[in-house]
């Protein structure tokens, strides 16, 4: 993992998908904001790049979940979208529900006592709207349209006009809307105190801030996955379809 610090995170944690235990550990963000070096991100956060290098070079021997260890960087564009739409497209779609009824247990409940809990829950029913409308773009839309490109390239089949233009424009905008989400969850992460229950948090509670976390780590995937493979790879099929 040589010259690391000069190369963009989001790009490391493509080739690698364990490092975003890294620099997760950092509190840097590689997805929304994958676009760093480790050095501006440091700079940025006041943190020492060469403990975060040394991290990252500790991963060379170490193991790591089965998941982590999936190149998807190898994956056809197609698969990929599929593989997207179909784990984590549906995941956010089961547990919107499922957590919005916890929030709204806990803020009637505890709300009194931890005002906070009014102003996590509008973040989240304001990322649940915005996501919902994000995943139907990208379901009616981009994804289908990366399909088409994937089959024209295979057959040779002439070139494909874009409905948008060009794919960037969409592109741009889910990216956009992704900062957005990136944002949103940061200051969600800030109030729980990085999902730490309060002493007199009950089992319930527990459940939500436990919940509302595994959301928020599904959601860094489902982003980078986006933004530093599957659209700049788009982007690139588009270009190459154009010569």
């Amino acid at each position: 993992m040589d010259n690391n610090k000069k190369v963009t995170i989001g790009a490391i944690v493509a080739t690698d998908y364990r490092t975003a235990d890294v620099f997760r550990k950092y509190g840097i963000d590689f997805c929304c904001n994958g676009n760093r070096s480790i050095d501006d991100a440091c700079k940025e956060g006041n943190l020492d790049a060469t403990l975060i290098e040394n991290d990252l070079q500790a991963l060379t021997v170490s193991g790591g979940s089965q998941e982590s260890a999936i190149d998807f960087k190898s994956w056809p564009l197609d698969l990929l979208a599929d593989y997207i739409e179909k784990k984590h497209h549906r995941y956010v779609a089961t547990q919107i529900p499922v957590l919005q009824a916890y929030l709204l247990k806990i803020t009637s409940v505890h709300g009194g006592r931890h005002p906070e809990l009014q102003e996590i829950k509008e973040l989240f029913d304001g990322s649940a709207e915005e996501l919902t409308a994000n995943m139907k773009k990208e379901e009616m839309l981009l994804f289908p349209f990366i399909r088409k490109m994937v089959t024209t390239k295979h057959d040779n089949l002439s070139s494909l006009e874009a409905p948008f233009g060009t794919v960037q424009n969409p592109i741009r905008m889910m990216m956009h809307e992704h900062d957005t989400e990136g944002v949103r969850f940061r200051k969600i992460a800030a109030l729980t105190n990085n999902y730490q229950v309060p002493a007199d948090g009950c089992n319930t509670y527990l459940v939500t801030y436990k919940l509302l976390k595994e959301f928020e780590e599904d959601l860094h995937l489902h982003i980078h996955l986006e933004n530093n493979i599957l659209f700049p790879k788009a982007i690139e099929m588009e270009q190459a379809l154009m010569q």
